[in-house]
C-alpha cells in the first residue's frame, strides 16, 4: 500500500507541476492554443490555478519525503481532489467532455492519496 500510495503521488506531483508550471509561465496567448477556455479575460484565474497546481505537488511530495509536517501530504491530495472536482464541473458546463477522463482519473488518483495517507498509512513526523 505505502508503495502504491508513493506511486500515486510522484505521477500526481509530476502531473500538476508540469500542468502548473505550464498555467504560471506561459503566455497566456500562447497557452490559450493549447488550451481552448483560456482567454485574456480569465488570466488571473488562469494564474491562480497554476500557482495552485503547483503547490499542490509540493505538497505531495516534500513533507512526506523530509517527514517534517508530512499531514500536509494528505491535505494537498484532497485540496487536488477539490481542483479536479470542480474541472470536472467546469468542462461539462462547457461541453468539453474529451477532458473528462483525465480529470476524474486524476481526482480519483488525489482521493486515493488523501484516504491512503489520511487512514491507512500515514507517514510518521520526524522525531
Amino acid at each position: 500500500m505505502n508503495t502504491g500510495l508513493w506511486v500515486a503521488q510522484v505521477l500526481l506531483a509530476i502531473a500538476f507541476g508540469m500542468a502548473g508550471a505550464m498555467k504560471t509561465f506561459t503566455a497566456i496567448d500562447d497557452l490559450s492554443q493549447t488550451l481552448p477556455w483560456v482567454r485574456d479575460d480569465l488570466a488571473l484565474l488562469v494564474r491562480f490555478i497554476g500557482v495552485s497546481e503547483l503547490l499542490g505537488a509540493a505538497g505531495l511530495i516534500l513533507p512526506a519525503a523530509t517527514r517534517i509536517q508530512p499531514r500536509l501530504t494528505p491535505l494537498a491530495a484532497a485540496g487536488i481532489t477539490v481542483i479536479m472536482v470542480l474541472a470536472t464541473g467546469f468542462h461539462i458546463v462547457r461541453g468539453e467532455f474529451s477532458a473528462l477522463p483525465v480529470t476524474l482519473v486524476l481526482g480519483a488518483l488525489a482521493g486515493f492519496v488523501a484516504w491512503g495517507r489520511w487512514k491507512k498509512v500515514p507517514i510518521a513526523p520526524r522525531s
